[in-house]
């Protein structure tokens, strides 16, 4: 089943979180918040300090980035609280980052940034989006129907590791095939 973007699993916002955010074009002045959201993210799930330090490049956005890249920022009373960012690649459209300050999470942000993402790439004309998560992450993909179509061993601190990739059918343009 393909899930549509406006149709998501679970599509509500919890405690009306959504109500009063916005999402917003981020735009060079946004990369340091953002590489912060990224971080704090990242931390949150418990990694040892010198894994993120290995992992700054990765989670540092930078202002070019986000000038060559689609990327957008949820904006709650005047504050940035998460974001995403859309990657073409020779293959499909990635899903590059989606983040969501540890405080915020389970309040349906990052559904709803996953549904724009959706809707963003689908406007573009892909058919796909292919995302390599972080494992604590690959759950909440599942959720809304991405399915795992493998996976990417890696190695960190001489921990042998292991990211799923996963597939999200996008729904068919008007007009499509």
């Amino acid at each position: 089943m393909v899930a549509q973007a406006s149709s998501l699993p679970g599509d509500q916002c919890k405690l009306e979180a959504c109500a009063t955010m916005k999402i917003v074009r981020a735009n060079a002045g946004d990369a340091p918040v953002l590489s912060m959201i990224a971080w704090a993210a990242k931390a949150h799930w418990g990694y040892p300090a010198r894994w993120l330090e290995t992992w700054r490049q990765q989670l540092t956005i930078t202002p070019e980035f986000i000038a060559t890249n689609e990327t957008f920022a949820a904006v709650q009373g005047g504050k940035t609280i998460a974001f995403y960012a859309l990657l073409q690649t020779t293959e499909a459209m990635r899903l590059e980052h989606l983040w969501v300050l540890p405080e915020r999470m389970g309040q349906g942000i990052g559904r709803a940034l996953f549904a724009h993402a959706a809707e963003r790439a689908a406007a573009g004309g892909a058919v796909s989006l292919t995302i390599e998560a972080d494992p604590n992450a690959e759950p909440f993909y599942l959720h809304l129907e991405a399915a795992r179509v493998g996976l990417l061993p890696t190695e960190i601190d001489g921990h042998p590791r292991t990211l799923p990739l996963l597939h999200f059918a996008l729904p068919k343009r008007d007009g499509g095939p």
